[in-house]
């Protein structure tokens, strides 16, 4: 950082070596910009001439960028210590305008990109983000950033494509989500008196007219951010579009200027099925869906237009919807003989149509009728959607259609009504290739999220030469690639359309499900069996009919739940191809045995279940009279040790007896006597407690006995359960029990 004061050379080092450390190494920013490096930055800049400086100009725009980028800390702090006036000050041009050498393009990309790095905030997970974006755009538009954007996008055509690619970025970010940038945008006009022109006039033309399809995918993200959340803007515009006799003749370009937005539009929209007016009316088409996305109002303005046809030969007005369904029709049919087509403009027409129709008829019944109106468009949907010629996204766009031809069907008219649509589809296509073309669309290049969500690429020293110099890539690229998407498709294709688009096909999925299970009701025509015969009594005409209509209630009923299941299976799965339908008797044979043998299962479960749970209880009984044939012989030695207790005190009588005997006692005591008593009432105590015990043995004997037959059934091993038990407390061998 000292080093950026020293003199020119080794300050031109220190500021490379800054940029390679400040990349990714988050401490290292927090050091550099508490050593002030924002006012050395634009210093360093004005001293080397700005926009008009050298490779030393880049590198300080490359480490302000590396510091600021998803910071909303640091942006706030350049926001409030330095400000905005010397970034937007390099942006001026000086000198000779018209002349852009390649060192002032890189200057002025990094420049642009440093504005959209403030214009999109922080890092997603940081909650000042929303906050800082939006502070950013507001002090940005008061800094007149605005009018160099537009200087430098729209009315320097002498600017490099990606100078004015850059800028119209830019201007689509400076006006999204913030309501005040997109009315001052509404309120520009461009040019000088007496030729100017309403802002958003200009831009449309540039859509309209540029060579370069990056610089209409640019130009387009405008309009896509102005009318996002805006329906006054949309309303705004969609009230410019007035059909006018001339505008099937093109209007030279020295008068387009004074032509309303609407009218421009809708030039664009017709073609007189040359090639070039079909890319033309792609880029009006991608316009108009901004127009009418999440607008109802719109989407009914719009559908009340007709245009009158080409040529008084072809026939009389017809509605705008129907003119862009003949155009997609053609889009398709425009190949040369060997089958490839001529340019890349079929490449993204046909999507781009497509998303328009989806778009329209999204939420819209009157939509879905006008585009059923014409009984044709049905059947181009179902021979697109089949096509194998098609590429995977123009498939799935054209199912989606179809599916919403259904979901937001509110008409009863015959062929017409959701029920005729799934049955067109299951008759036409299948419903298992019907659900196949929705994954297929999810995998394919413009609906694949890892891309959506890839970051712009940074600008450094190492890519800035090639980035400078873009021109169209997508001629060469879709050229050796005609089979596939267009590449600027996945630009196009936001990650907002492929999620609406993701959120329609589930509804589709569960909406057939429902169709599905649940058929229509129709007028049958009475049997002849129902009429009462003559002489058939009131009560038994009545009994008939009752058995007649329950018995129909079965079949009907069987029939829903097969056609139920049948549904769900292809919503769920998305069908593994069409013979699944077309071989429908063995496939429900199959079912049949699938679902006996379920049952069969379940039965047999459920009977393991039930003898588990016995075989539980019977365990824990047996444990319970295990612990109390323990407690029994417990019992039973505490009686054997009062038995033999008993016995020793006898033996100690009997002892003192002889001793008293022997030293000349007495005769008067009855010493047998009195031995006889004693012993009598010993054994009658004895008795009574062993007699209780034996019948107490008895009732366990018998219990254990019925338990050990009941689990020899279940398979256990009485021997090894009653292994151990009396071991501990074996009996002792009464000794004394002969005398």
């Amino acid at each position: 950082m000292d080093m950026l004061m020293d003199r020119e050379v080794i300050r031109n080092e220190a500021l490379l070596l800054l940029t390679y450390l400040t990349r990714e190494a988050e401490e290292i920013q927090k050091i550099v910009v508490f050593e002030g490096v924002f006012e050395k930055i634009f210093s360093i800049i004005r001293e080397e001439g700005g926009s008009e400086g050298g490779v030393v100009v880049q590198d300080c725009l490359e480490l302000l960028n590396n510091l600021i980028r998803n910071n909303a800390s640091h942006q706030v702090l350049l926001r409030e210590t330095i400000g905005f006036d010397p970034l937007v000050s390099i942006l001026k041009l000086r000198g000779n305008t018209y002349k852009f050498t390649q060192q002032k393009t890189i200057n002025i990309l990094s420049v642009l990109e440093t504005i959209n790095l403030l214009l999109n905030g922080g890092q997603e997970s940081d909650p000042g983000k929303g906050n800082s974006s939006l502070t950013n755009k507001t002090v940005l538009v008061q800094k007149k950033v605005l009018d160099l954007l537009l200087m430098l996008g729209v009315e320097s055509q002498w600017a490099p494509v990606a100078v004015r690619c850059a800028s119209l970025r830019c201007i689509g970010d400076l006006i999204v989500s913030h309501p005040k940038n997109c009315d001052a945008l509404a309120s520009k006009v461009l040019g000088e008196e007496p030729q100017v022109e309403p802002t958003l006039n200009s831009i449309l033309r540039v859509i309209l007219r540029t060579p370069s399809m990056q610089e209409f995918v640019a130009a387009d993200y405008i309009f896509k951010s102005f009318c996002e959340k805006n329906p006054d803007g949309q309303t705004m515009l969609a009230s410019t579009l007035i059909p006018q006799p001339h505008t099937i003749n093109h209007t030279p370009r020295d008068e387009e200027i004074n032509m309303s937005f609407g009218s421009m539009l809708l030039e664009g929209l017709t073609w007189s099925e040359n090639e070039s007016d079909l890319e033309t009316c792609c880029r009006a088409a991608s316009v108009l869906s901004h127009l009418l996305k999440d607008n109802i109002q719109c989407k009914e303005r719009v559908l009340r237009l007709e245009l009158e046809a080409p040529m008084p030969s072809l026939g009389g007005p017809e509605p705008l919807m129907h003119r862009m369904v003949k155009y997609l029709a053609l889009a398709s049919s425009m190949k040369s003989k060997d089958g490839k087509t001529n340019s890349s403009g079929y490449l993204y027409a046909q999507p781009v149509i497509l998303k328009l129709l989806v778009v329209w008829l999204s939420d819209c019944p009157s939509a879905v009728q006008c585009f059923l109106d014409s009984r044709p468009h049905l059947t181009y949907l179902l021979e697109l959607v089949s096509n194998p010629m098609a590429t995977a996204c123009v498939r799935g766009l054209t199912a989606v259609l179809l599916g919403e031809c259904v979901i937001y069907n509110k008409t009863g008219d015959s062929g017409k009504d959701p029920f005729s649509i799934v049955d067109a589809i299951s008759q036409k296509v299948g419903l298992t290739s019907y659900f196949l073309k929705f994954d297929e669309m999810q995998k394919s290049s413009v609906f694949n999220s890892t891309k959506l969500d890839m970051p712009r690429k940074s600008l450094t020293r190492s890519n800035s030469a090639s980035m400078a110099e873009i021109e169209d890539v997508d001629d060469k690229e879709t050229t050796e690639q005609k089979s596939e998407d267009h590449p600027l498709l996945v630009l196009m294709f936001d990650s907002l359309f492929v999620s609406f688009v993701k959120g329609l096909e589930a509804n589709i999925r569960k909406q057939i499900v429902e169709i599905y299970s649940n058929p229509k009701s129709q007028v049958a025509v009475v049997p002849a069996e129902l009429e009462q015969t003559s002489g058939e009594s009131d009560g038994e005409y009545v009994k008939r009919l009752k058995m007649f209509v329950e018995k129909q209630c079965h079949e009907i009923q069987g029939l829903l739940s097969r056609n139920a299941t049948l549904a769900e299976d292809l919503a769920k799965t998305g069908g593994s191809g069409s013979s699944q339908i077309e071989n429908r008797t063995g496939g429900r044979s199959e079912r049949v045995q699938v679902e006996s043998l379920r049952r069969e299962l379940q039965e047999a479960s459920q009977r393991i279940e039930i003898l588990k749970a016995e075989k539980a209880k019977i365990e824990s009984e047996a444990s319970n009279y295990r612990s109390l044939a323990v407690k029994m012989e417990s019992d039973l030695q505490s009686l054997s040790d009062a038995y033999n207790s008993l016995e020793q005190a006898n033996f100690q009588l009997e002892r003192e007896v002889k001793s008293l005997k022997s030293g000349g006692a007495t005769p008067d005591l009855d010493i047998e006597a009195i031995k006889a008593e004693a012993r009598e009432e010993a054994q009658k105590e004895s008795e009574v407690e062993l007699n209780d015990l034996l019948v107490c043995l008895g009732q366990e004997q018998s219990k254990v006995e019925k338990l050990s037959v009941r689990l020899m059934e279940l398979g256990e091993d009485v021997d090894k359960l009653l292994e151990g038990i009396g071991d501990e407390t074996e009996l002792p061998e009464d000794d004394e029990e002969e005398d």
